[in-house]
């Protein structure tokens, strides 16, 4: 018996696109959680500030999310991704936890 099993090309490119969605629905979550707190009792001008600029990271990170699921999708071979989006998804996900720990701070 052969120790090396056929790969399928199809599942890497499927797995990341779930892991990407995922990720998107997990940074959906942080936000609307963040827009709950900023803005659930007296809404101060450092609630509003880091809730707005979540917000923002949340919009960047999807724009990242959605090119890289749209180009991952019907190919069998996808490309690698742009290290500039790569470097983008990452501070984004950073900045949002931040923005949610002063968010928590605050409240």
């Amino acid at each position: 018996m052969s120790g090396t099993a056929e790969r399928d090309p199809g599942l890497q490119p499927e797995r990341t696109r779930l892991a990407w969605r995922r990720t998107t629905l997990s940074a959906t979550v942080v936000t609307v959680l963040a827009l709950r707190t900023a803005l659930g009792g007296g809404a101060s001008v450092v609630a509003v500030v880091a809730c707005a600029l979540c917000c923002v990271c949340w919009f960047l990170f999807l724009r990242v999310a959605h090119r890289r699921i749209r180009g991952l999708a019907g190919v069998s071979v996808p490309g690698a991704l742009v290290p500039g989006y790569a470097v983008v998804a990452a501070i984004c996900a950073v900045g949002m936890a931040g923005w949610g720990a002063v968010l928590v701070g605050v409240g």
